[in-house]
């Protein structure tokens, strides 16, 4: 690995047990959006095309199809040499006999020895269930223009809602951070914490094996580990983040991530050549749309077939709508068949659910978006 080189770590061991059925065999990172896309494109693909050549992925709950899909670092133009991805499942036990880490840090800590072996001199560590475009080596370029010990990167929320967030206190003037909140009652700013990070490797390091032998810690970096870096007196500094970032860790922003594509100002603006996301070259026939079919304004995949209506509504590769149904402010996903005469309204159809004839799912009314995620019997 070159000298002052940077090796990015992607936490991608998240149950996402808010996403529900979504993610009761797939971990949250694979899940797919956008039409084609699985979440972990987006820090993958942001690291190809940041110039990073070694990233870890550290894989937890319900991994086997994570495990294999991250493996292929060609997707991402990960895999010459010298390069890669790398997968890294937990390496000690819990109580119950399960793969788990303890923490953000723990994840961390457990693979000091994978670091130490490509000797980095800074370490980037990523949330794996985010969808947004960065260009890292911009915010390394920030970190090192500080001479910071670390860097966080941080986007502006309504103050409204900076109670739901990390939110980071600077000095107003270099954007030092003085002050790290964990999701606070009354929030003084509103610089809220993307869990992206950038630490001096030999600094972490030690911090990380401190932390490792303290019984009192959650080995957690923002509960123990940037903190004691403030307490320490160290450098932090907030980089300011402009543009599209969503944390889909819901079935309702999920559906507004997809949402956000029909926008024609859309900022996340995926077909982008200067900064492509990568992803599986799945092989699909070109969409079909049949004589008596209407659309307006959708986001369609390769694959699909339509003959019914399809209304303000993202389809996945390979959905199919049948004569007569009708899709409205919806999302289906990879698979999914709607027989004809169903009607879908305000609903998120996961992977390859059958929709009867005749069926109705969702409601133009509801306050949130309905999950489909078993098969609906048409109407007898």
């Amino acid at each position: 690995m070159k000298q002052n080189s940077m090796l990015a770590m992607i936490l991608a061991g998240g149950r996402g047990s808010r996403l529900h059925d979504l993610t009761n065999k797939v971990a949250k990172p694979a899940v797919s959006y956008g039409g084609k896309y699985r979440i972990v494109d987006f820090p993958l693909s942001n690291c190809a095309n940041s110039g990073i050549d070694v990233v870890g992925v550290l894989t937890q709950y319900e991994s086997v199809l994570l495990n294999s899909y991250v493996a292929a670092g060609g997707r991402w133009g990960l895999d010459a040499k010298d390069s890669g991805v790398y997968v890294l499942p937990p390496r000690e036990k819990a109580d119950a006999g399960l793969d788990v880490y303890r923490g953000t840090a723990d994840a961390i800590s457990q693979n000091i020895d994978f670091i130490d072996s490509f000797a980095p001199e800074y370490l980037l560590i990523l949330s794996g269930d985010h969808i947004y475009k960065m260009n890292y080596a911009k915010m390394l370029a920030f970190h090192k223009e500080c001479k910071a010990d670390a860097t966080i990167a941080v986007i502006e929320v309504p103050m409204k809602e900076a109670s739901r967030f990390g939110i980071m206190n600077t000095d107003g003037e270099t954007d030092q951070i003085v002050e790290f909140e964990e999701k606070p009652a009354q929030p003084k700013s509103n610089l809220a914490s993307m869990g992206i990070y950038i630490f001096n490797w030999k600094l972490l390091r030690k911090l990380l094996l401190a932390d490792m032998k303290d019984p009192n810690s959650n080995h957690d970096f923002g509960k123990d580990i940037i903190p004691t870096l403030l307490n320490d007196g160290k450098r932090l500094f907030a980089y300011r983040f402009k543009g599209y970032w969503k944390d889909v860790g819901t079935i309702d922003s999920l559906w507004e991530a997809n949402m956000d594509l029909l926008s024609p100002d859309n900022e996340l603006d995926l077909s982008d050549p200067t900064w492509k996301i990568y992803t599986e070259d799945v092989s699909a026939l070109p969409h079909y749309i049949g004589a008596e079919a209407d659309i307006k304004n959708a986001y369609i995949t390769q694959g699909c077939v339509i003959e019914g209506e399809v209304k303000n509504s993202v389809l996945f590769t390979g959905a199919k709508v049948g004569a007569g149904a009708k899709i409205i402010d919806s999302v289906l996903m990879p698979g999914v068949v709607v027989e004809e005469g169903a009607v879908v309204n305000r609903a998120l159809v996961a992977n390859d659910i059958h929709i009867g004839k005749n069926a109705v799912v969702g409601s133009a009314d509801s306050e949130h978006i309905e999950l489909v995620a078993k098969r609906v019997k048409g109407a007898e």
